[in-house]
């Protein structure tokens, strides 16, 4: 089995709400108001510290895509997903980053 190594974060930083593990830079937030079903979210441009599940077709508030949900490193805990795939032309832009659900 591979050590896990866990990327620390220099400046100002999101981290997990239950082990405190750094995950993504506040520069990183991709500047536009973002909600999913569970109320506001966040969308980064880059997130450390995470692992990606299974891809599935997902149906969200903006149209159907390719999802992978993501998990801590550090604890396991859900945080929330990123995008593979976006079907509608429009929400292309979202492809490749990650959203942290509050």
């Amino acid at each position: 089995m591979e050590r896990l190594t866990l990327v620390n974060l220099e400046g100002k930083f999101y981290s997990c709400k239950h082990c405190k593990t750094h995950l993504a830079l506040c520069e990183d937030i991709v500047p536009k108001s973002f909600y999913c079903s569970n109320g506001k979210a966040y969308l980064f441009n880059k997130v450390v510290n995470v692992s990606a599940g299974e891809k599935e077709d997902r149906i969200t508030i903006t149209g159907m895509y390719i999802v992978a949900d993501i998990s801590c490193v550090g604890c396991g805990s859900t945080l929330g997903w990123k995008y593979e795939t976006a079907h509608e032309e429009s929400q292309k832009y979202k492809e490749g980053k990650c959203v942290l659900e509050r």
